[in-house]
């Protein structure tokens, strides 16, 4: 499928969810009120080669937790969003809405979301996080089957509704426990925020015994290297290091709308996923395998293997041609992804209308005079693409050979 007819489907999958959401028959508590996306917030990018480029959000909340908004309400949100996935991820222990919410199922949320999903092609990941102070921190279990076997309270607070004595107690049980609970029903485990300022005061994320120790047990899988507005390197070193899935999430508490602004043109940090087909299985698949790239402040993050067929299906040269009467060679550059591609031009060629630095519009195009300074049938571009990290401070470089129309001198332009 072309990225053209992939976001017209991806258009109509919104329209259709938005669709079933003013029906008020998806909510079990009614609708989320929320208008109809005219597509200009979709996120997406194009399929690579060999793979489905799925976007994902696997790390939110709701009321069921410390979130402000019902699950139904972040099903409204990801359709607007055109997310592929997402999942909405309740602390477990840490519930200060108890006094108005003292449900004793954790799944509740996940179920929630999930029928308010029908109609739509949203794929619902179950999933829960898992709540400790310093060195466990915080980390998110998805594809769970259930959620109530990952906490565990011996004997409740007095008062029930009070939720500080119920984290109290529910943190008495060990972190690596509920951790191995999760691993036991095949879960996707990874660390949230490992440079969480109310856990990490310097703000630099290092890595633990206790997350080693459940590395080398297999028990953790992931890092989040980007979380809400923040980003880590130290994170990103670490997933390189540990051989840990990159990871890129909202842990959104309020409207996506408030935190990230999309009508302004901002957009909420999301993980690509390259997956075999579209199917929750395929995406649990792809997570394991470690086929992710993170799309956060417009700043594409991921390994060199996943970045790079990510960045040779975004970008192309759509023509290539000399300018009538002059030995000078117009390009028009395409990009395909929702991501604006910063451009800088690492060839001895020079530009006659752009420095050599350059950017190429989400789902548009830029034109660019090249002086060859000689006539010439191709010519070999290079640009390093500002906007994409492979490793802390490392940016990738995207090649093409370019065969020119028009050239002088041949029987074509006699």
């Amino acid at each position: 499928m072309t990225v053209w007819s992939r976001r017209t489907k991806t258009a109509q999958w919104i329209l259709a969810g938005a669709a079933a959401l003013c029906t008020g028959v998806a909510f079990g508590h009614g609708t989320a009120g929320a208008p109809a996306s005219d597509g200009s917030r979709i996120i997406e990018f194009p399929d690579t080669a060999t793979h489905e480029t799925l976007v994902v959000d696997l790390h939110t909340h709701s009321v069921f937790s410390d979130g402000h908004v019902w699950p139904s309400i972040r099903i409204g949100e990801a359709l607007r969003d055109g997310l592929d996935a997402m999942a909405v991820t309740e602390h477990l222990e840490w519930q200060p809405h108890r006094a108005d919410i003292p449900h004793p199922d954790r799944n509740r949320s996940y179920s929630d979301a999930r029928d308010a999903a029908n109609g739509s092609q949203l794929i619902v990941i179950p999933g829960s996080e898992i709540t400790r102070a310093a060195p466990a921190g915080h980390m998110n279990a998805i594809f769970i089957s259930d959620a109530n076997a990952l906490f565990k309270v011996e004997e409740a607070p007095a008062d029930a509704s009070d939720a500080v004595a119920y984290y109290q107690v529910a943190n008495q049980w060990p972190a690596a426990e509920a951790v191995k609970a999760a691993s036991s029903q095949g879960a996707f485990v990874f660390w949230n925020h490992p440079y969480y300022t109310r856990i990490y005061k310097n703000a630099i994320a290092r890595m633990t015994d206790f997350h080693s120790a459940l590395i080398r047990a297999g028990h953790l899988h992931g890092i989040e290297v980007a979380n809400g507005n923040t980003y880590s390197e130290e994170a990103l070193q670490m997933a390189l290091d540990h051989d840990l899935t990159i990871l890129g999430v909202s842990d959104v508490h309020n409207l996506i709308d408030w935190d990230y602004q999309p009508a302004a043109g901002g957009h909420r940090p999301v993980t690509l996923v390259f997956t075999k087909e579209r199917s929750a299985q395929a995406i649990k698949d792809a997570l394991f395998a470690q086929r992710t790239v993170v799309w956060f402040k417009n700043l594409l993050i991921g390994r060199n293997d996943q970045l790079t067929p990510l960045l040779d299906a975004s970008l192309e040269v759509a023509d290539a041609r000399y300018r009538p009467d002059l030995e000078i060679v117009r390009l028009t550059l395409k990009n395909s992804s929702s991501a604006r591609l910063m451009l800088r031009n690492t060839t001895d060629y020079t530009f006659l209308d752009h420095p050599d630095l350059l950017e190429v519009p989400a789902h548009g195009t830029t034109q660019v005079t090249v002086r060859p300074q000689q006539v010439v049938a191709e010519l070999s571009l290079e640009f390093e693409v500002v906007n994409a990290l492979t490793a802390p401070k490392v940016h990738p470089r995207w090649r093409r050979t370019v065969q020119i129309a028009d050239v002088p001198g041949t029987e074509a332009t006699q």
